[in-house]
C-alpha cells in the first residue's frame, strides 16, 4: 500500500511538499510541478516488486540530482528508507535544510498512509 501509493507521482503534493507543489504534471515523459526556485523535472524508478522509488529530479539550473528511495516490507508494516546525500558546494545550513525536508516528507507520507 505505501508503494503504491508513494510510486503515484501525482500523489506527491499529500506527501512531498519538500519536491511537489500543488500540482505536479507530466510533459510527455518526465513529470514535472512548479516549486519556489521555478519548474523542477522528475522521473522515478519504474514501478518494480523490490519497492525502489529512487528518482531522479532536475533543478531549473539543469543539476540533476538522484534522490534513493525505498519501501521494504516488514511484517504488517515497512520501513521506508532514504539516503540523503550532500551535493558538491553544499554548506552545513543547506544540508541541514534538506535534512529537514526529508524528514518532513517522510512524516507527512507516514501520517498520510496512516489515515492521521
Amino acid at each position: 500500500m505505501v508503494y503504491d501509493f508513494a510510486a503515484d507521482p501525482l500523489n506527491l503534493p499529500y506527501w512531498a511538499g519538500g519536491l511537489a507543489g500543488s500540482r505536479v504534471e507530466e510533459d510527455g515523459g518526465p513529470w514535472f510541478t512548479e516549486s519556489t526556485i521555478g519548474r523542477v523535472t522528475f522521473t522515478f524508478a519504474p514501478r518494480n516488486e523490490f519497492g525502489v522509488l529512487g528518482h531522479d529530479v532536475t533543478f531549473p539550473s539543469g543539476e540533476t540530482v538522484y534522490n534513493s528511495l525505498r519501501v521494504v516490507s516488514d511484517g504488517d508494516g515497512c520501513e521506508v528508507i532514504a539516503t540523503l546525500r550532500r551535493r558538491s558546494g553544499m554548506s552545513d545550513e543547506e544540508f541541514e535544510r534538506d535534512a529537514d525536508v526529508v524528514g518532513k516528507d517522510l512524516a507527512a507520507l507516514k501520517s498520510v498512509v496512516e489515515g492521521d
